[in-house]
């Protein structure tokens, strides 16, 4: 049986805070890492990968802003470490 998100274009998205209360929080490596290891074992193609260095806390993240242009314009599907990167 095939998996169901085979063939389906993926951004990749990692974002490590700049807040302090963020600390415990995978490195961006480490979540670049883990969601590469884990797009190979599910056949799932990484189209880019976005990685930022902000707080989700303000709006108007600029990297973010541009993933979401390209999943707009191209379609596609973000891969997170977890939801609350986004």
């Amino acid at each position: 049986m095939k998996n169901n998100m085979e063939n389906k274009k993926f951004f990749l998205y990692a974002r490590k805070s700049t807040d302090v209360e963020d600390k415990q929080v995978l490195s961006i490596d480490a979540q670049l890492t883990e969601l590469r290891e884990y797009a190979v074992r599910e056949n799932i193609e990484i189209s880019a990968e976005y990685i930022e260095k902000q707080s989700a806390k303000v709006p108007g993240r600029p990297i973010f802003n541009k993933m979401m242009l390209a999943i707009e314009t191209f379609g596609g599907n973000i891969l997170a470490w977890n939801p609350d990167r986004l």
